[in-house]
């Protein structure tokens, strides 16, 4: 066990100090890219202005024939476009791979001081998370790197969901974690071939009643435990909880459910993977703005927090205004990033 005192120490001499806190950045959505395909590659100059976090894939979804071509595409594409306020990412290779040594030691040469994240696919433990710190703290001494390159887990397996908490916690680089539903109902043999989402046949049944005819039932949420679980792990340790992708592009309104449930239980931002799911993130992403104008009265109605007031026939007190500040603080920072929700929030 590392001993607080040692925490936030660097952990090769010569890489930067780790960060005391995460910086806060809106990141509503993490649009990600196959750097391998040139035609795409050319849409992320527009892209930029578009979403919160651009992410260079180099993992599922890149066949492996073409894992050295996406590694060399999106280094071309950190390289020759300026992303000003928006995050740069990739999702490297998982650590049994072959490709992940490359992955790190080309990208952290060549791009390092532009990565602002590491995502770290189908992590178990906090040993994991231990290996990718290490490492990328010896590649950033060795390339001068100035800032400290981030780690984003990604939770697919029940091994990772297990030991949750002590990912979350294992490095002041943790930015946050994603859930990985695909990986994760194949990994606890669920029943599903959908990627995130409901599924018609998780459902309960309402009771009896022998003159009902037929008895209702009402779908459920397959995710529910999980993301809440990932959530309270992740606000525990002070890093950001994600969704992850939907995979259902015809689905727009199942997409902007999904989203929204994980929005309500504590989830910072989702995964787009196809330029429809973008506007579906930014708006669920950001705070109703009907909830941010209750919520502005509140903290108006109440300056220091304590005490208790009525508002609209509601009981409002310091519980009740620690939701408002939550809703009043996410509605300032998007509205910093984005200069029409700024009209419409009014700040």
């Amino acid at each position: 066990m590392k001993l607080p005192n040692q925490f936030y120490r660097p952990l090769a001499i010569g890489a930067p100090a780790p960060m005391r806190e995460p910086p806060v950045k809106v990141e509503r959505m993490i649009h990600f890219v196959p750097p391998h395909l040139e035609k795409l590659r050319a849409k992320v100059p527009e892209l930029v202005k578009q979403v919160d976090v651009v992410l260079g894939n180099l993992e599922d979804a890149i066949p492996a024939d073409a894992k050295e071509a996406a590694r060399k595409g999106f280094i071309e594409m950190a390289r020759s476009t300026e992303f000003g306020s928006t995050g740069l990412w990739t999702r490297i290779n998982s650590l049994n791979s072959p490709w992940v040594l490359d992955d790190l030691i080309e990208i952290v040469a060549a791009v390092g001081d532009k990565l602002d994240v590491v995502m770290l696919p189908k992590v178990e433990g906090p040993w994991d998370i231990h290996y990718l710190d290490q490492l990328l703290a010896q590649l950033e001494a060795r390339n001068g790197v100035k800032k400290p390159i981030l780690i984003h887990a990604i939770l697919e397996t029940a091994e990772g969901v297990k030991n949750v908490d002590a990912i979350a916690a294992a490095s002041p680089r943790m930015h946050g974690i994603s859930l990985g539903p695909a990986d994760l109902a194949a990994s606890r043999a669920m029943k599903t071939t959908r990627v995130g989402g409901g599924h018609p046949d998780y459902r309960v049944l309402a009771d009896a009643d022998p003159g009902q005819g037929l008895r209702p039932s009402y779908q459920q949420d397959l995710w529910h435990y999980t993301i809440a679980k990932m959530v309270d792990a992740c606000a525990s340790a002070g890093v950001k909880a994600f969704y992850g992708p939907f995979g259902d592009f015809s689905d727009s309104p199942a997409c902007e459910s999904q989203f929204r449930n994980a929005f309500l239980l504590g989830c910072a931002g989702a995964w787009s993977l196809h330029p429809t799911q973008i506007a579906i993130a930014k708006r669920v992403f950001s705070p109703d703005p009907a909830e941010v104008a209750f919520a502005r009265r509140v903290l108006e109605a109440m300056p220091d927090g304590t005490g208790a007031v009525m508002i609209d026939g509601r009981m409002q007190d310091d519980a009740t205004w620690k939701q408002c500040k939550v809703v009043v603080d996410l509605a300032r920072q998007v509205a910093a990033n984005d200069p029409d929700y700024a009209a419409i929030y009014g700040f």
